[in-house]
C-alpha cells in the first residue's frame, strides 16, 4: 500500500508584500491583539502546523518619509506570541527575528522562553534587515559584504546556546570565537520540551538555500510554476546530503494565497476584485515611482505608463520596464492596470474541491511539503478546504503530538528526559 505524503500548513500574518501593503478587511489589524488571537484560534481549529508573525524594524519609506500606505506599524512578534501561547494548546508559534542587530544570546533567550512557555511550540524565522540601521545605535550597521556569513554565524551560535544544557538538566559552559561573535558563558535556559525551537529560513538566495540545507527545519519559498517548484525542492534536497541530513529533515513550504468561489468563474471574479482592491491608484503610482526612480506625483495612474526612461540604467530595470511597456501596449492597459497585471494574482483560485485537489497534487508530485497561507481568507479555507484535505487523507484530523517538531515530523534533537519550565496548558475556548 502506498502511503500518501502528509501536507503541512502554516499561516502568515501579516501576509504582506515587500511594501507591507495588505488592505484585506477580514485580516484585521496586525497591532490589535484580538485580530492575532482570532487568527491563531482559527489556525488551531484547522489543525495548522504553525502561525508565523512577520517582523518590521522600520516602517517602509517613500521619498525619505514613512509612506501612508502602511501607517499601522509593527508589533514585536515574540511578545505577541507569548500572549497567544496562553490561549492556544497545539498551534506552533513562529516569530520572525532579526540577525542584523542584537546578539545571539538575547534572541536565543527570547525564543527559548517562548518555547518553554508554550510547551515546545516555538519557531524562529531567520531574517536580516540592515536598512533599519538608523533605528539603532551609531555604528550598528553590519558590513554589507559578509552579511550572509554573519547570518550563518548568528544561527550557529543561537543553536549552540539552545543545545548547551545536558539531557539531565546540567548547564554546560559554552565558548564561541568567530568573525562576528566572541562569547563565553552559560546559557540561562534548560533544554525545551522539543529539544530546541524550530528554525525557519525564508530567503531564496544562493547563500540562504545553503544555510537552510545546513541548519534550517523549514524553508519558505516563493510560489512559482509546478516545474519550478519541483526543481527547487529537488535542488535544495540535494544540498542536504552534503551536510549529512536526510530529505525529511527540511520541509519546503511555498508562500501562497487562496481565493475560493462556489464556481470557478466566481472564484476568478473574486480574485480580480482582490487585485483591484490591493492595487489602488495611490499604490500603483508608488510602484511606478520605485521602478522608474523618479517623482511621479503628477502622473495619472489611469493613463498610460510614464513616457520617460527610468533613472536607473541597469539591465534588470530596463528589461522590466520594457516588459511592462510591451504588456501595456499588447492589452491596451493603463498604468494601474499594468501594475495589476504584472503583479500576478493569487496562487490557487477555484472551488474548494479544485483547490484541495491542486494542493494535494503539489505535495503528492513533489513540488512542496506544504504551504504557508496568507492570513486573508483563512477562516473560509479552514471551513471549506481543510475538511476536503482531511477526506483525502493528506492532512491531519487531530494533532498527534504536543510540540511543533511533532507536527512537522521532525526528529527531536535530544530524546532523553529534560527539565521543563512550562505552564499548564488550557483548553481552547
Amino acid at each position: 500500500m502506498t502511503v500518501r505524503p502528509r501536507m503541512h500548513l502554516a499561516v502568515r500574518f501579516p501576509a504582506a508584500e515587500d511594501t507591507a501593503v495588505w488592505s484585506a478587511p477580514r485580516t484585521g489589524s496586525r497591532i490589535a491583539f484580538p485580530s492575532c488571537e482570532h487568527l491563531a484560534r482559527t489556525a488551531e481549529r484547522g489543525r495548522f502546523d504553525f502561525l508565523l508573525l512577520d517582523e518590521g524594524l522600520r516602517l517602509p519609506e517613500h521619498r525619505g518619509r514613512p509612506h501612508d500606505l502602511d501607517p499601522v506599524g509593527w508589533p514585536e512578534p515574540v511578545t505577541v506570541l507569548n500572549a497567544l501561547a496562553a490561549g492556544t494548546t497545539w498551534l506552533g508559534l513562529a516569530a520572525t527575528a532579526d540577525t542584523a542587530f542584537g546578539e545571539p544570546y538575547e534572541l536565543a533567550r527570547r525564543i527559548g522562553t517562548l518555547d518553554h512557555l508554550s510547551g515546545g511550540r516555538a519557531a524562529w524565522r531567520v531574517a536580516a534587515t540592515p536598512d533599519a540601521a538608523g533605528n539603532f545605535r551609531p555604528g550598528a550597521h553590519p558590513e554589507r559584504a559578509p552579511r550572509s556569513t554573519r547570518i550563518a554565524e548568528f544561527v550557529t551560535v543561537t543553536k549552540l546556546l539552545w543545545d548547551s544544557w545536558t539531557p539531565d538538566g546540567t548547564p554546560r559552559p559554552f565558548t564561541h570565537r568567530g568573525r562576528h561573535f566572541d562569547l563565553a558563558g552559560a546559557f540561562g535556559l534548560p533544554r525545551s520540551p522539543q529539544g530546541r525551537p524550530v528554525v525557519i529560513q525564508g530567503d531564496e538566495s544562493e547563500e540562504a538555500r545553503e544555510l537552510a540545507a545546513a541548519t534550517a527545519d523549514v524553508l519558505l519559498t516563493r510560489h512559482g510554476s509546478w516545474e519550478t517548484a519541483r526543481a527547487r525542492r529537488a535542488e535544495v534536497r540535494r544540498r542536504l546530503a552534503a551536510h549529512g541530513r536526510a530529505p525529511q529533515d527540511l520541509k519546503i513550504m511555498p508562500a501562497v494565497t487562496v481565493v475560493l468561489g462556489d464556481t470557478a468563474a466566481e472564484a476568478h471574479e473574486r480574485a480580480a476584485g482582490i487585485r483591484r482592491r490591493l492595487v489602488t491608484p495611490q499604490y500603483a503610482r508608488y510602484v511606478l515611482e520605485r521602478l522608474w526612480g523618479v517623482d511621479l506625483s503628477g502622473h495619472d495612474p489611469d493613463g498610460p505608463l510614464p513616457g520617460i526612461a527610468p533613472r536607473s540604467g541597469d539591465g534588470e530595470t530596463l528589461a522590466r520596464v520594457g516588459r511592462w511597456r510591451a504588456l501595456a501596449e499588447a492589452k491596451g492597459l493603463s498604468s494601474r492596470e499594468t501594475v495589476i497585471e504584472a503583479s500576478g494574482g493569487p496562487s490557487f483560485v477555484g472551488t474548494p474541491d479544485s483547490v484541495a485537489a491542486d494542493l494535494d497534487a503539489h505535495v503528492r508530485e513533489g513540488a512542496a511539503d506544504g504551504f504557508a497561507l496568507a492570513a486573508d481568507g483563512l477562516e473560509e479555507f479552514v471551513d471549506r478546504v481543510v475538511p476536503l484535505l482531511q477526506e483525502r487523507g493528506v492532512f491531519r484530523t487531530e494533532y498527534q503530538g504536543a510540540t511543533l517538531r511533532s507536527h512537522l515530523g521532525l526528529d527531536h534533537p535530544v530524546r532523553e528526559a529534560r527539565p521543563q519550565m512550562t505552564q499548564k496548558k488550557g483548553k481552547m475556548a
